[in-house]
């Protein structure tokens, strides 16, 4: 496994394992303390892992935690998705950049979101799993989401929207979203 800096994303990385593939199917280690630690995260840090199932279309995001954030680990286990990072750290170098990525089950690659970063992702296939490791637990108080079709973020999903979350359909824009938290942090 070898872990490569995503350059539009300060802090961010890919993790690319090596799978091993034979008649049988395929095998890899889709995690590695050592690795991880090797570009400066604490592999101990994650403490809950979940997993999402959606079909063809389905778009999840963009999601943000509020207060001291949430670092992830991401990866698409089964299928493929189209995979969004939107950094909203002020004080980050990449501040609003935009990243997009293919995470596919055949490649195992996990993405590191840095705390700070809105994520979502788009199903690519009938069937895509994806899988994700926070590095706190999840607060339902503490979910921020984004307007997916924000004209500011001009995001290029690659399918028409199937299906999502109300949430996620009457999520605020990026301007109102950022109101809110700059609004939260001096009160």
């Amino acid at each position: 496994m070898k872990a490569i800096e995503v350059p539009a994303i300060d802090g961010a990385f890919l993790f690319l394992p090596t799978p091993y593939a034979d008649e049988r199917g395929f095998f890899c280690r889709t995690f590695d303390a050592d690795v991880v630690r090797s570009v400066g995260l604490d592999p101990d840090a994650f403490v809950q892992d979940s997993v999402s199932r959606s079909v063809r279309g389905v778009l999840r995001g963009l999601h943000l935690r509020s207060g001291n954030g949430e670092a992830k680990l991401v990866r698409c286990s089964y299928g493929k998705i189209f995979d969004v990072v939107v950094d909203l750290r002020t004080d980050s170098p990449s501040y609003r950049n935009v990243a997009s990525f293919e995470l596919t089950g055949d490649t195992q690659a996990t993405l590191y979101i840095p705390a700070g970063c809105a994520h979502g992702f788009q199903a690519l296939t009938e069937t895509a799993d994806t899988s994700y490791r926070i590095d706190r637990p999840h607060d339902p108080a503490e979910d921020v989401t984004i307007a997916f079709d924000d004209p500011e973020l001009a995001i290029p999903w690659p399918l028409p929207v199937t299906s999502m979350s109300p949430r996620d359909r009457e999520a605020p824009s990026l301007a109102e979203v950022l109101k809110h938290v700059v609004k939260h942090k001096e009160g």
